[in-house]
């Protein structure tokens, strides 16, 4: 039995989009929570960008746990090393996004939000503790409230995939990052 059409929406569909913006405030909330230092937020302000992933796109390969973990952990750590050894100048800032988009699309990595984590950590003039907090804890706990969250969705919403898809895939897919075929020389 399928839902019936309101202005062309499906009930059903209006309630899977009610139930995606509330999972994605009680999963920033969460990480908020537990890692947010009071004095500045803008630590986590990359986590923004992966609730939209993770609680809209939830079946991309960016979205996945590997891509998470390793994008937002890896960012973090070249962003912080950059700081300690060469400072704050512009250069630092561009050299160590350079670093973070190779390390990502080397390692299969690739979560666009976590890119901003390498300025974060500069800008704030981060130390090696910052890996563990904010960083671990606030993607953890989004990432932990996102499985629960899809899990009780599938359940609701008779889905066959709740969050992860697929643990460890890669972002991108493939080594060539986009390109979906070699051209001949």
């Amino acid at each position: 039995m399928q839902a019936p059409d309101v202005g062309g929406w499906r009930w059903r569909t209006v309630l899977r989009l009610v139930w995606s913006l509330l999972g994605a405030a009680a999963g920033l909330g969460t990480a908020l929570a537990l890692a947010g230092p009071p004095t500045s937020p803008f630590l986590l302000a990359s986590l923004g960008g992966s609730t939209v992933f993770l609680f809209g796109l939830t079946r991309a390969p960016a979205a996945q746990p590997r891509a998470l973990m390793g994008g937002h952990l890896g960012a973090a750590a070249i962003g912080m090393v950059c700081g300690q050894w060469f400072g704050d100048a512009v250069w630092v800032y561009a050299l160590a996004q350079a670093i973070t988009l190779g390390f990502m699309l080397l390692s299969g990595t690739l979560h666009p939000p976590a890119g901003a984590n390498a300025l974060i950590m500069i800008h704030t003039h981060a130390d090696a503790a910052a890996l563990w907090m904010p960083v671990v804890v606030g993607v953890a706990s989004l990432a932990c409230v996102a499985i629960v969250w899809s899990r009780l969705g599938a359940y609701w919403f008779d889905e066959q995939t709740p969050y992860p898809a697929r643990w460890m895939d890669r972002s991108p897919p493939s080594p060539l990052w986009g390109v979906t075929h070699e051209k001949e020389c």
